[in-house]
């Protein structure tokens, strides 16, 4: 049976649900009929009186999307492109990719260029004082590889010594230099440049280089950035402490405005640097010396001794399949487990018997969350500390052992960690970039909460990350603090194969938001025939609360049912029904914590590549 658009999309300024019959990867590679008439979703917003102030449809009736000759009237065309291509959360970085993809640079190197580049004109979401992570499908070796660029905590600092320092506070402060680790995104750089780079480093940097230098026009998503960050560092200047360095720095005439030329002469300094003297410049020379007599100024507790130390690790990625196509992600300290966990308990119902809007299947999503959740609360750690049970939170059977808890018609009120066996609000980019020859990168790149801590070093013109907020000061639980320990870690690439092949390398920025969005996208694509532009634009829920990896293991006044933050593309009669269901569900309107998407796909036929970006960030896709 085919549905006409009229039959299955409601009318309104924004586009509500449609019935999906799981038309399947083929329709999201084509973009073509199945796409077309049988796509199901949640849509944009439904009706004008839901819409953001300030958008289109808020400024009056019948003010809203225009019409579309093909595709989901709420969505746009994917990018097609056959040579190479680049989807970033800022249109000039996506450019900075494409040129260095047509000097013979390869996606790494393009990568590379677009990420120093962000961390100039998105340093509200990464930069060079964060970590980074990777997965790299590499055509001549025909294998996927992970990178882990994610810093330690200060090696003479004991978990006592912190809890000294913080005093009554119960828990690691979001600013300050007392969450600092060491910034770990340049060596991940350098790693992966020596395995897939082709061009000089220095000419890699060039253009990020040359913008900090020059300038550039601020975009409008991230100067609401801009603006939010500094607000709330002007409230917590006593948690801060040295703030004039970051003012400026970034804020020297208040917050940047969109369309305001930024420049930042300091960090062109710091990258020429970096780029002429390579990765030892930022951690064995001027540039960890001039940190270290900066965190000795300021009482901080990173050393010297605690970059010249560092290293990035080499990691295999985790693949779980779901109907066909396969989920590939990093393994912790990060929470890209998390995504494949849901996954491995989705698999076991069968969500196309329900619209995608539907209650069901948001309910079976959303408790499918909460049980991988709770392991990633108990479980999730520095690998080199302790033994993480990886094969059995991947099992199959383990899935299907946490899916019997669900009650198809109400939530639960306290699901607790399961017992695998052991064998053996955040801000960020993401971005990928794809290259002649089929290599694909996925790179997630973050400084954590905001900017970071508000710490910035004299003269270096980058923020250091407040990664370390999220250790555990329980010295019982598997991500408790400890000297030289990376900390729980948020941000996740993430990759999709299929019979042996790449298909997407895509990720979705935003906290405990990338997992679940992960997932997301994969149900929106394999059960409901998305296209990979409808597959991000389509209305997204975010469940948040219930137990952290932050907390104390047995910590008591928890909620574990969280709340239900759904877009307001959901209906109004699915919103009730979960109500009913025991959901604490909120319609959400601005789109800031439901992340950022980009991604492309390969069609593994032709070679030609699709993109897609996100309509809730600045960014866009080109090709060539």
């Amino acid at each position: 049976m085919t549905l006409s658009r009229q039959a299955i999309i409601p009318t309104g300024p924004g586009a509500g649900l449609g019935i999906g019959l799981g038309a399947g990867l083929r329709a999201c590679l084509r973009g073509g009929l199945a796409a077309l008439t049988l796509g199901a979703t949640f849509g944009m917003p439904a009706a004008i009186a839901q819409a953001a102030p300030g958008s289109d449809a808020a400024r009056g009736p019948g003010i809203g999307p225009g019409g579309r000759p093909v595709g989901a009237a709420w969505s746009r065309s994917p990018v097609y492109a056959a040579h190479g291509m680049a989807a970033t959360a800022q249109p000039l970085a996506s450019q900075v990719a494409i040129d260095i993809l047509k000097k013979g640079g390869t996606a790494v190197d393009a990568a590379i260029a677009a990420n120093a580049t962000l961390g100039l004109m998105e340093p509200t979401g990464n930069g060079i004082g964060g970590d980074l992570f990777a997965i790299v499908w590499d055509p001549k070796t025909k294998k996927l590889y992970g990178i882990n660029g994610s810093g330690r905590a200060p090696k003479g600092r004991t978990l006592d010594d912190l809890k000294e320092k913080l005093g009554d506070a119960g828990s690691i402060p979001p600013l300050g230099h007392l969450p600092v680790s060491v910034p770990g995104a340049v060596d991940g750089w350098f790693e992966l440049h020596g395995r897939f780079g082709k061009l000089p480093m220095r000419e890699v940097l060039a253009p990020a280089i040359g913008y900090a230098r020059e300038g550039f026009p601020v975009s409008p998503v991230i100067a609401y950035y801009f603006q939010r960050n500094l607000s709330a560092f002007v409230r917590n200047l006593d948690m801060i402490g040295e703030f004039d360095n970051a003012r400026a720095t970034y804020f020297a005439d208040g917050a940047p405005q969109a369309g305001e030329i930024f420049r930042n002469p300091d960090l062109a300094n710091t990258l020429d640097m970096i780029g002429r003297r390579g990765r030892d410049a930022f951690y064995k020379g001027d540039i960890a010396r001039t940190i270290d007599a900066y965190m000795k100024r300021i009482g901080g507790d990173l050393r010297y001794e605690d970059f010249a130390t560092h290293e990035s690790e080499w990691v295999e990625p985790a693949c779980v399949d779901y109907r066909g196509t396969e989920l590939c992600e990093l393994p912790p300290n990060g929470q890209g487990f998390a995504a494949l966990q849901m996954a491995n308990i989705l698999k076991n119902v069968d969500l196309t018997q329900w619209e995608r809007g539907s209650p069901e299947a948001i309910h079976y999503i959303t408790e499918a969350k909460r049980l991988a959740f709770e392991d990633l609360a108990r479980f999730y750690a520095d690998p080199a500390f302790v033994d993480v049970p990886v094969e059995g939170l991947l099992s199959e059977a383990y899935g299907r052992e946490r899916f019997a808890l669900i009650d198809p018609k109400k939530a639960t009120p306290d699901f607790g960690p399961g017992e695998p066996k052991l064998e053996g609000e955040g801000d960020t980019t993401y971005f990928t970039v794809a290259d002649k020859d089929g290599m694909m990168v996925s790179l997630i790149q973050s400084n954590y909460r905001g900017m970071g801590s508000g710490l910035v070093a004299d003269g270096l013109g980058f923020m250091f990350q407040d990664r370390g907020e999220l250790f555990s000061l329980d010295p019982n639980h598997p991500n408790a603090y400890a000297p030289g320990k990376r900390p729980f870690h948020t941000i996740i690439p993430a990759f999709l194969m299929r019979d042996g092949a790449p298909l997407m390398s895509f990720g979705l920025m935003g906290g405990g938001m990338q997992p679940q969005g992960h997932v997301q996208v994969l149900i929106n694509m394999v059960d409901y025939g998305m296209n990979i532009q409808e597959a991000g634009d389509a209305a997204r829920l975010n469940h948040d609360g219930g137990r952290q990896p932050t907390d104390d293991l047995g910590a008591q006044g928890v909620d574990p049912l969280g709340v239900l933050n759904v877009e307001p593309g959901v209906p109004a009669a699915t919103v009730a029904q979960l109500k009913k269901m025991g959901h604490d569900v909120r319609v959400v309107e601005n789109g800031v914590m439901f992340g950022g998407y980009q991604a492309i796909m390969r069609d593994p036929e032709t070679g030609v590549y699709s993109g897609a970006t996100e309509m809730r960030k600045d960014g866009i896709v080109i090709g060539y």
